[in-house]
Order: C-alpha cells, then structure tokens, then sequence
C-alpha cells in the first residue's frame, strides 16, 4: 500500500514516525495531513530512501535539480554536484539528464544518496526514441509508460509529468497573448508530440493507467506546470489557470486512487501576484504540496537568478508552498557547476527559513532565537554553527583582524552591541 492508502486506513508507519520525531509533530497530526492528501512522503517501495515529509505544518523542503545534457556529460561532475547539494542541505534532488549515460547517472545518483529522488521521465522517453533514429515526436504511448515502470521498478521517488497539457490547453496558449509560448521542456516536448500526432496526451488520457504504476510502488506524482510562464508579461494568464484547473481535477482522481501527489507551480510572477498564485493553487487543489520553480519576479537579472528566485519563494513559501525547487546564477544560460549548485542551494535554504518564520515553525523560530543570543553574546563559533553557510560566515569573519575578539571589523570600537554593554559593566561598577 502507498502512505495515503496506510494514513487513511488510520495505520501508522515507520516512515511517518520518522517524519514526525524529525519535524517535532505530533504523528497523529502528521498522519491527518497525510490522509487528506495535504503532505506526501515519497518513498519508492523499492528503496531505503530517508523519509521525508512535504506539506502542511512541515518544514519547507527545497530540491536541487543535476544532470547531463546533450552537450555535456561527466558522472564525476555530476556526483560532485550531488556532494555539494548535500553538504549544503538540499531535501531531495531531481535528476534531468538528458544524455546519452543518463541511466548511469540516475543509478550512481540512486546509490550514493538515500534523500528523494526525482525526475522527467519524459526525458527518458525522449532519448531512448532519438537513439532509435526517430524524431523525438515519434515516441510511442508504450515507450513513455515503459519508461516509467522502469524508472518505478528503479526506485524513483517522484516524477514531474505533465498530464495538463492538453489538445485544450494548447488551444489556450494559441489564443492567448503569451510573449513565449511554452518554456517548460517537458511541457514544450508534450505538446509538439500533440500537435504532431494530432492526438490527446497519453499521460492525460491514459492517466488511470498512470496511476496504477504509481500506485504499486508509491511513487509520488508531481504534476508538472507545463503552461508556467516563461516572463513577467505572461504571468497568471488564461493557459496558465487552464492548466491548473485541469491539474486540480487529476489531484483529485490521484487521491482516489491511493496515489500520493504534489502540483508544481509558476516560473516567472511578479511580487504582487505570487501570493494570490499561491491560494489560487491551494484553493484549486484541494491544499495539495505545491511544488514551486521560484517563482522568479523579474526576468532581467540573468547570472543572478538565483536571488530573484530566492525573492519569490520567500514570498511563496510564507503564502502556503510547501517545496522549493533552486535556482542557480546560471539559470537560462548554461548548464550549472559546482559552485552554481552552491550558490542555488544556499539561495534556496535561506527563502525556505524566510518561509518557515513565517510560518511560525517552532524548531525555525528557535534557531533564530538562539542566533540572536549568539550574536548578543559575542559568540562566534555558536554563530557560525547556526549559519546557513558556516563557512562562508567564518571565512568573512577571519578575513580581517581586530583588536578585541568580541567585536567585528564592520563596527569596531562603534559596535552598538559592545557599546552598551560596556557602559553597564562601569554603571555596575
């Protein structure tokens, strides 16, 4: 049985202990959420993957997205990307390898972490059709839904379809005023198989069958927005609501059918709009996991995507997203590195305690309190411990000597901190 199946028939796993006891939630609670289908666990049957907890009451969960490219392919880089986003505490990771070793990838992936894993298995699909020297847009309904249990039987945690693009959806996107169409890949890739074979998308329309594999070995739906928009100007459109209503149908069917689900949310939105983004999804829903790219509120930072990325998941997260999903400096330019997985992990960990403050997490609110007391007692190491990024903070920290080990070179002997407290040491003299 999946996790829903187990929550609903009032029974308790381990892996639901687990969640509550790392969470500090109470386990009945937790189990409720489950139950209702307001958190997911994604835990494939097959594999000892760390039991991790997505939804209502939870920590903000954030994803780091790696692999290949048709352009560029190296396992080792890769894998050092993963010890990176690791290090640096991203929940879950998505493999989107699109090259030829894509399936050494995800296995070396699979075999080195036990956090959720991720991916498009539409990717798959597609290169396994290209390296049969078809089209892309050639691919069978067999090879997508083989790809799948594949990748079920593998241990994949989770996988991004797009069941919402639709025949419908794209005649919403044709009669709309989008700037740029369709930016999703996945999206992008179905809806030319639409339009090339003049046929509904199988994953919509074979969807029962979608859910069947999933069912037998839980694996977690992320229903993909395949209609995200792709700039400032095309945000909240028609395509796009379309889209989610439609989405909002499937997660209900989902639920039915014992299939744990979560639904993936806007790209580029601006401040003003991300927070009704939010209740829109939550309301059509049915309070489902949102799952969110960003969203990203303006499209002329490009090297520094991360930041506004970073700027609309706070907001996002404080209005109800459950997940976020990075982003690094090299968005919309390049294949990330190393130090661009850092930087968008980093990005991503600080709008996920920006959210849980808002939420008023009781561990979060901790942690910020113990920060406060660390900095008000001149205590480094406590400081550098509770950092997002200790290293970075002690690094700074080092880079300049003072006369006093209390104080920091930005105040000095102005430190306001050092300052009234050493005129209450000589008052109490």
């Amino acid at each position: 049985m999946t996790q829903l199946e187990y929550a609903r028939k009032g029974e308790i796993t381990p892996e639901m202990e687990y969640v509550a006891k790392t969470e500090n939630i109470d386990v009945e609670k937790l189990r409720k959420n489950i139950a209702s289908g307001k958190v997911v666990i994604p835990k494939n049957v097959h594999n000892n993957t760390l039991p991790t907890g997505i939804g209502k009451d939870l920590h903000t969960k954030i994803n780091a997205n790696i692999g290949s490219s048709t352009e560029m392919e190296d396992i080792n880089v890769e894998l050092e990307k993963l010890d990176i986003l690791l290090k640096y505490g991203a929940d879950a990771v998505m493999d989107l390898s699109t090259g030829p070793k894509l399936h050494e990838i995800r296995k070396a992936i699979r075999d080195k972490t036990n956090i959720p894993l991720g991916t498009v298995p539409i990717y798959e699909a597609g290169v396994e059709t290209t390296s049969q020297d078809k089209i892309i847009v050639d691919m069978d309904d067999d090879t997508i839904f083989k790809t799948i249990i594949n990748q079920a039987k593998e241990g994949v945690d989770f996988i991004t379809v797009h069941c919402g693009i639709t025949q419908d959806a794209i005649k919403a996107v044709d009669d709309s005023e989008r700037l740029m169409g369709i930016v999703s890949r996945g999206g992008a890739l179905t809806a030319a198989w639409i339009m090339h074979n003049e046929r509904e998308n199988p994953l919509y329309a074979e969807y029962d069958y979608l859910l069947e594999i999933c069912k037998e070995h839980d694996v977690t739906l992320s229903l993909g927005d395949g209609l995200r928009p792709g700039c400032i100007h095309d945000a909240t459109d028609i395509a796009q609501i379309r889209e989610l209503t439609t989405l909002g149908r499937l997660v209900k069917r989902s639920q039915k059918a014992g299939v744990q689900v979560m639904v993936e949310g806007p790209g580029h939105v601006p401040i003003t709009q991300v927070k009704a983004n939010m209740q829109i999804q939550k309301t059509i829903c049915s309070d489902a996991p949102f799952y969110v790219l960003g969203p990203l509120v303006t499209d002329v930072a490009p090297g520094y995507d991360h930041i506004t990325a970073a700027i609309g998941a706070s907001i996002a997260g404080a209005s109800g997203a459950d997940f976020l999903c990075y982003v690094t400096p090299a968005e919309h330019l390049c294949i990330p590195n190393k130090e661009h997985v850092k930087q968008g992990v980093i990005a991503s960990k600080i709008a996920a305690e920006v959210s849980d403050i808002a939420k008023q997490i009781p561990s979060t609110m901790k942690r910020e309190y113990d920060m406060a007391v660390a900095r008000d007692n001149f205590d480094w190491e406590k400081q550098f411990e509770l950092a997002i990024d200790g290293e970075t903070a002690r690094k700074y920290y080092e880079s300049t000597s003072t006369s006093d080990e209390e104080m920091c070179s930005m105040c000095g002997d102005f430190c306001a901190i050092k300052m009234v407290k050493d005129h209450e040491k000589v008052n109490k003299n």
